[in-house]
């Protein structure tokens, strides 16, 4: 990942708030013949294995990408976390001088690991019900997997395949205006909040910008 010195997020808390904020990561294996495979799936964070921590989850096991996995043993995931364009009209620049152009803000972290495909039925169960009850447990009425019946689980389980991701490395980017005048920065802060549609990136571009 490309990484401007002014970009780069290293404290390991925000990193891992942000998968735990955004846990659909973007799965990317490359197999044998130098081909890119990508896929979406979530991914279960735990910061108590290993040096670096594990993510968990599943394919379908018609998704032919976990072979893959199984073969190559190595992985990229990418977590997204908010984003929003950015036009020049905010900028104070832009009356000053013009020398400005349109960009485009975001945060996302970017984790390597080594894989490990599970075929075993109480892994996959145990998965299944730890992603569940993560997603449900703040819900009014929460869904239990075994609120289904167990014949109907036992079939789905037969149709997915786990992977456990050792986390070797994990790097995360910023680009939330930071490397603006600070008139700047007050402008794309104003100009999100009348937009009124990225509240994340308008607190990250205070936060990152010095203004609180």
């Amino acid at each position: 990942m490309y990484q401007p010195p002014h970009f780069r997020e290293e404290r390991i808390d925000v990193l891992h708030a942000l998968i735990r904020a955004h846990p659909l990561g973007t799965v990317i294996s490359v197999g044998p013949d130098g081909e890119a495979e990508a896929n979406v799936i979530p991914l279960l964070f735990d910061e108590t294995r290993g040096d670096k921590g594990f993510l968990k989850g599943h394919f379908a096991r018609a998704n032919a990408q976990w072979k893959m996995l199984a073969g190559n043993g190595r992985v990229l995931v990418v977590f997204q976390g908010p984003d929003s364009y950015v036009t020049p009209s905010w900028y104070q620049t832009k009356i000053d001088t013009g020398k400005v152009v349109p960009t485009w803000n975001y945060a996302m972290v970017q984790v390597r690991g080594n894989v490990t495909v599970h075929e075993n039925r109480e892994w996959l169960g145990e998965q299944v019900r730890q992603l569940t009850r993560t997603h449900e447990e703040k819900r009014s009425a929460p869904w239990a997997v075994d609120d289904a019946p167990e014949a109907f689980i036992d079939s789905q389980l037969k149709g997915i395949v786990g992977i456990d991701i050792e986390i070797t490395s994990i790097d995360g980017k910023w680009k939330v205006s930071q490397n603006r005048p600070v008139e700047d920065r007050v402008g794309v802060a104003k100009g999100l909040e009348g937009e009124g549609d990225a509240p994340e990136m308008v607190k990250l571009v205070k936060e990152y910008g010095g203004m609180g």
